[in-house]
């Protein structure tokens, strides 16, 4: 008997509608502090971890960004999320997809790179409570993606060895960390990446959204 498949699901851009709101409160954080960054290019960094996203930018821009003022941008982006919230929806499918694997008894858990305020965020958009869910947040390991300890701990949440379990993610980075952590990484088309760069970056199987993923959920799933 083969084992269950286990999922780990990003949560901006994967489950919730939510990488926009994302992008522009990165993007008020940045021009409070005068640093000129097009919104394409902050687009490119969201799945990233806030510390990693902020490294990058460093490189691009050549600014040396201090301890001081990266918390400052990081505080000021999760205000402007906040005050975006209103805007943020589940994405079609994405509650069914996780009642259905729930009812066929499919371990599941989320692992995002954002804090745990950006985290309940998401998670009332889709009807869940913070203590309702196994998630990871990116409070809980010491390297955000593309480094795979996100879901190296979601594995460990839920018990089960990370060869095991699917990864859904939309963007690289989701992809790029499931790659190194040895699952096996789904791609959706939610988050504003496209079909051949998840696939370059390791997706097995690129899908529209949740709800294209729940129509195809037995390419995936092995449920005995």
């Amino acid at each position: 008997m083969r084992p269950k498949t286990s999922f780990i699901f990003d949560l901006d851009g994967t489950l919730t509608d939510s990488v926009y709101q994302n992008v522009a409160a990165w993007k008020e954080a940045l021009d409070s502090e005068n640093i000129p960054l097009a919104m394409w290019r902050i687009h490119r960094k969201i799945g990233m971890s806030g510390g990693l996203m902020l490294k990058s930018l460093s490189r691009e821009t050549g600014l040396n960004i201090s301890e001081a003022q990266a918390k400052r941008l990081s505080d000021r982006h999760d205000q402007a999320y906040a005050r975006l919230q209103h805007q943020i929806i589940a994405l079609p499918g994405a509650a069914e997809l996780l009642d259905t694997l729930t009812r066929e008894n499919l371990k599941w858990c989320i692992a995002t790179s954002g804090g745990a305020e950006t985290a309940k965020i998401n998670l009332k958009a889709l009807g869940l409570g913070f203590d309702e869910v196994a998630i990871i947040t990116r409070d809980d390991v010491n390297h955000g993606k593309p480094d795979p300890d996100l879901f190296l701990a979601a594995a460990d949440r839920m018990g089960v060895p990370i060869e095991q379990c699917v990864v859904v993610g939309d963007a690289i980075w989701d992809m790029l960390a499931a790659r190194r952590s040895k699952a096996t990484g789904v791609g959706v088309l939610s988050g504003g990446y496209d079909v051949g760069e998840l696939e370059r970056a390791g997706a097995l199987r690129v899908y529209d959204d949740p709800l294209d993923l729940l129509d195809h959920l037995d390419e995936i799933a092995s449920r005995s």
